[in-house]
């Protein structure tokens, strides 16, 4: 038996969506697979594309909380909407594993499911800060939203991105450069 990873992927596959929130259900759905996610999803309904934003919506309220006990307390709220008894699975014969869902295979449910699980995971694993949104968030020229998970070794991820990261240090340089008056 293996632990599933829902962590990283669970964290990485929320901050994608918030980032660049796909056109459709079946944006979702392509997306949850690049990461990934094997789950079966119910029939589509009419409103799993607005659902699962609302999932991601609630998740960015815990990723913009700085203080680790409002997260804390933000997280758990999210987790308990879910909660199940966490289940071993053989699906596809992948080998014994354990979900942390239960029986209904809604699209939304079984993101908010991952998602709140692998944030708890994430969260507790490699360090209540590890979260946020992206640095360049603050450059009043070009600011940046993005959401950052931090899977690095090192825990010092800051920026989404190599370009967000590039134009940091560009303003930097050209802020040490500028004459003084």
């Amino acid at each position: 038996m293996h632990l599933n990873p829902y962590g990283e992927y669970a964290v990485l596959l929320a901050a994608s969506l918030a980032n660049q929130w796909p056109a459709d259900r079946a944006g979702i759905v392509e997306r949850a697979r690049a990461f990934d996610m094997q789950a079966p999803f119910e029939e589509p309904r009419e409103s799993d594309h607005a659902d699962v934003r609302v999932v991601i919506d609630r998740w960015l309220t815990i990723v913009d909380e700085d203080a680790a006990e409002q997260r804390a307390m933000l997280l758990n709220e999210f987790l308990a909407d879910v909660a199940a008894y966490p289940q071993l699975t053989d699906h596809d014969d992948e080998g014994w594993h354990l979900h942390y869902r239960n029986a209904d295979l809604s699209l939304p449910y079984i993101l908010r499911s991952v998602i709140s699980v692998g944030t708890a995971l994430h969260l507790t694993n490699r360090g209540m800060h590890r979260l946020g949104r992206c640095d360049a968030g603050n450059d009043p020229g070009d600011p940046c939203q993005n959401v950052v998970a931090d899977v690095t070794r090192n825990g010092r991820q800051r920026y989404c991105s190599v370009r967000c990261a590039n134009r940091a240090a560009v303003r930097r340089h050209r802020a040490r450069q500028a004459p003084m008056h």
